[in-house]
């Protein structure tokens, strides 16, 4: 399968989640670092994380931080998206959205990143007590100032994508999809990114960091499909993600090596019309 683009740059098919190495139950540190290794070993090059990904509130900026010590000497060619826009209070998740917050958690997630420019900073979640364009206007300033190369939002709906492609120049948009959750399918945010020429990065696209074997194997055309090409459920998940279109590039959450690993295989699996037809029917 050839490389997917954002924003004509060649992207692997398949992407890395970091948040499962950065949250109360995160593994070592070392097992996390051979992870991301073994991800980039097998030609993946988009890591996504947030600085919301952390244990609680004393720890933000930890899945930054680990991305950071991991690249070293291995940093060239490599896109790392990160969030703001969540908070975390105690292990709680909330929402600030505030101009004033999104310029320091910028200026924190370049310092956590070691970098002087972001690659791909994303408003992490809307905030209903502040204006959407205002979220986004922010993110257009920092773009304008140098601090970040692209700009992407995530959890958005048709209106919030056309609303932010009027304020900046949207190259992706991280939305939850996955087997168990196909909603922005029917509500047509993927065709929103694919009329654009707009990345679609599926987050949780194996169900849920706790519950992807059970998920994924819990369609019997998946693991129908699975059985007869001799695959794991989950790389008949992704697969089926990444025939929805060209412009989706799934980001498993992955805390071992074996798990990425095993999903970028997909990129190898070729379904039949007729096991596609099947598991869009469910």
């Amino acid at each position: 399968m050839a490389d997917r683009q954002i924003d004509g740059t060649e992207v692997f098919p398949i992407g890395l989640g970091e948040m499962p190495m950065s949250l109360s139950s995160r593994p070592p540190e070392e097992r996390s670092i051979r992870t991301i290794h073994a991800a980039l070993d097998a030609g993946v090059n988009l890591i996504d994380t947030a600085d919301a990904y952390a244990w609680d509130h004393t720890d933000i900026g930890h899945g930054e931080r680990l991305i950071a010590k991991a690249l070293k000497g291995r940093r060239d060619d490599v896109i790392v998206a990160t969030k703001g826009g969540h908070t975390r209070n105690g292990e709680a998740w909330e929402l600030d959205g505030r101009p004033e917050h999104i310029r320091a958690a910028c200026e924190a997630s370049l310092r956590a990143l070691e970098t002087d420019r972001i690659d791909l900073y994303q408003y992490h979640r809307p905030d209903p007590d502040v204006p959407y364009e205002e979220a986004i206007g922010t993110f257009k300033e920092l773009q304008d100032e140098g601090k970040v190369r692209w700009v992407g939002i995530s959890n958005a709906n048709v209106e919030q994508i056309e609303l932010a492609c009027s304020i900046v120049d949207v190259v992706a948009v991280q939305n939850q999809l996955s087997l168990e959750y196909r909603s922005p399918i029917g509500k047509g945010e993927v065709a929103e990114c694919e009329k654009r020429g707009i990345a679609f990065l599926p987050w949780s696209p194996l169900g849920g960091i706790r519950s992807a074997a059970q998920a994924a194997g819990s369609h019997d055309p998946v693991q129908a499909a699975a059985d007869s090409h001799g695959v794991s459920p989950q790389q008949v998940a992704l697969a089926w993600l990444l025939s929805l279109s060209d412009v989706v590039i799934p980001i498993p959450g992955a805390s071992r090596p074996e798990s990425i690993l095993d999903s970028v295989k997909a990129i190898e699996l070729e379904l039949t019309s007729d096991e596609l037809a099947a598991i869009g029917a469910e």
